[in-house]
């Protein structure tokens, strides 16, 4: 990448941050990079490439915190801490998030790809755990969707501080099986057998094969 390029980038990133989408013209953007339109057009080919190279920093500064969180034993609170960590990233940024996820997007940046397998990854770990009440691909969805709802109300009313704390846990009511720590019996044995399933297990196959049936019926409620 250029130096000129990424003066370019620098500068219509800033004036989204500051201004929007319709304060960062070609214009404003030439005279913040100190560089002429035929340059900007060069290295974008047009508005809509320049403000999709914004798109892909604003992606890179959200995962950047996310790439290097490693999960913890709970994946119920990794999917909470991923959803404060995503409305906290568009209230930080609003002008930014409106272009990466608003109504203004008809398609899915590529950016934003590795957002939902991190989102996936973990919804997986859940499933596995067998606390999803639908599958992976449809809980992936509706999460997704609610949070990017929630944040962006939430840009455009920053009073309603309780409300992503609110839905988000009405989602996950209605994703999970059962909110962390009051997952019952049956889904404790669930998330017990998916463990066996995984781990290695001091027991003889006879009493492995015991203790799989009998926490396979409890996960079934019997």
């Amino acid at each position: 990448m250029s130096e000129v390029r990424d003066r370019i980038l620098a500068a219509a990133t800033e004036l989204v941050d500051k201004a929007g989408v319709e304060g960062a013209s070609i214009r404003d953007v030439c005279a913040a990079a100190n560089v002429t339109p035929p340059t900007v057009y060069h290295h974008f080919g047009d508005k809509k490439g320049l403000l999709d190279a914004v798109v892909a920093v604003g992606f890179d500064r959200y995962l950047r915190e996310k790439r290097d969180r490693s999960p913890s034993a709970d994946p119920v609170e990794d999917l909470r801490r991923g959803w404060d960590g995503h409305v906290e990233f568009g209230l930080r940024n609003p002008a930014l998030y409106g272009l990466m996820y608003g109504g203004a997007r008809t398609t899915q940046h590529p950016a934003s790809l590795e957002g939902e397998r991190i989102l996936r990854r973990i919804v997986t770990r859940i499933g596995e755990a067998g606390l999803l009440t639908m599958p992976v691909d449809d809980a992936v969805r509706t999460i997704h969707a609610a949070s990017v709802g929630t944040t962006i109300l939430l840009i455009a009313n920053p009073g309603l501080v309780e409300l992503s704390e609110r839905t988000r846990e009405a989602v996950f009511g209605s994703v999970l099986v059962a909110q962390a720590g009051e997952a019952g019996l049956a889904s404790a044995a669930r998330v017990l057998l998916a463990q066996v399933a995984r781990s290695d297990v001091p027991l003889t196959p006879g009493e492995l094969g015991l203790l799989r049936e009998l926490l396979a019926r409890l996960a079934d409620g019997a």
